[in-house]
């Protein structure tokens, strides 16, 4: 029965979902293999420790994905076999940097697989993509919707999926997410977390730019991981192979979360004053947006490091306080997730951000002593 579970590749294995998905695959024991590729080393990559079994050295091969060289590597299995799911959880996923680096570290990457993937005739490739690819609306995006990146990584996740979709053979699924959450993230979340208990340390207000309902929608990683592999499974049996175009879908809790459900989370758990500026410091925001970052930026970056030292921890972390200013612009980030759960009969556990999910994320800062 063993050898019926499907062998998984995970590209960017180390990565926040990618780890996450080799754990939900370890612990339900839905793989007969699964192989982690990443850039990085585990010892480097902040695992805690319920993901040392499902990221175990067995398991896991350093390798750029990117260069074609490395790709026999990566693909060939000692049995002569092929995988049969592939997951690209790799990239760059930073904001703001140059065109050269996502064009490099992401789309060449997604291409590269994309072509071996077809070549061997993998039976799913599954492509992680943004759902900032849809010109920004407070109405929740469809996938048929009209397509407008407003990130440089948006542009590039995009060109990649358009590209991807051209390549002969592939057996091509993209999935479209929004701002994902949950323990140890070190993104978004993370983020708005910092400079929440910074404004606390400093006994002041926390005041968010721009107006109480634009659109940050959030998609729980536990969620995440399972839709990925809901949609392997369903692309497999469904036998939609090869189908052009092929299917994309948006994967978003049902929150519909929004700066101002940010702000009373903030304010709940850290019990400061949180608010939202004025228009015409929004507008003038939006008309030097640098100097606003920059301003905001040197607010909370030093007093954090202090708080960090006064907290005794002298190892470097993943969070930060530090805002993108790609991050802060006046964009909806806004999908409609219904598809996904109508065609594969997907269902949310986690069906928005809350209070208590939040706390819970800061718990497991603690536990990983990153928290001061």
């Amino acid at each position: 029965m063993a050898e019926e579970k499907p062998a998984v590749l995970i590209i960017g294995g180390l990565g926040y979902t990618g780890r996450h998905l080799a754990r939900y695959l370890h612990e339900n024991n839905l793989a007969s293999t699964i192989r982690l590729v990443d850039k990085h080393l585990p010892e480097l990559a902040w695992l805690a420790p319920e993901f040392k079994e499902a990221c175990s050295k067995e398991r896991f091969m350093q390798a750029d994905a990117s260069r074609e060289q490395s790709l026999p590597r990566i693909f060939d299995r000692e049995d002569n076999k092929q995988f049969d799911y592939v997951f690209n959880c790799g990239g760059e996923t930073r904001y703001s940097q140059e065109d050269e680096v996502y064009k490099m570290r992401s789309y060449n990457l997604s291409m590269a697989l994309g072509t071996e993937a077809a070549k061997r005739k993998i039976k799913c490739y599954v492509e992680i993509s943004t759902g900032m690819v849809y010109k920004p609306d407070s109405v929740p995006r469809k996938e048929t919707d009209k397509l407008k990146p407003w990130s440089k990584l948006a542009k590039w996740k995009l060109s990649a999926e358009e590209d991807l979709a051209k390549i002969e053979g592939l057996n091509l699924l993209v999935l479209r997410t929004v701002h994902v959450y949950g323990p140890y993230t070190s993104k978004f979340l993370a983020t708005a977390l910092c400079m929440a208990r910074v404004y606390q340390s400093l006994g002041k207000e926390m005041k968010f730019l721009w107006k109480e309902d634009l659109r940050t929608n959030t998609v729980h990683v536990e969620d995440l991981v399972r839709a990925m592999w809901t949609g392997a499974e369903w692309y497999v049996k469904e036998g939609v192979a090869g189908r052009r175009p092929p299917p994309v879908f948006n994967i978003v809790d049902k929150g519909n979360t929004s700066q101002g459900d940010m702000a009373r989370i903030m304010h709940e758990i850290f019990d400061i004053e949180t608010g939202f500026h004025n228009t015409f410091i929004s507008a003038f925001a939006r008309l030097n947006l640098d100097h606003v970052v920059d301003d905001v930026n040197d607010e909370t970056l030093d007093p954090w490091a202090e708080l960090q030292n006064n907290a005794g921890i002298s190892q470097s972390t993943p969070l930060s306080p530090f805002m993108e200013k790609e991050l802060l612009r006046d964009m909806d980030l806004c999908l409609d997730g219904s598809e996904f759960e109508r065609v594969t009969g997907f269902q949310y556990s986690h069906p928005k951000i809350t209070k208590e999910e939040v706390e819970k994320v800061i718990e497991s800062y603690k536990s990983m002593g990153w928290w001061p």
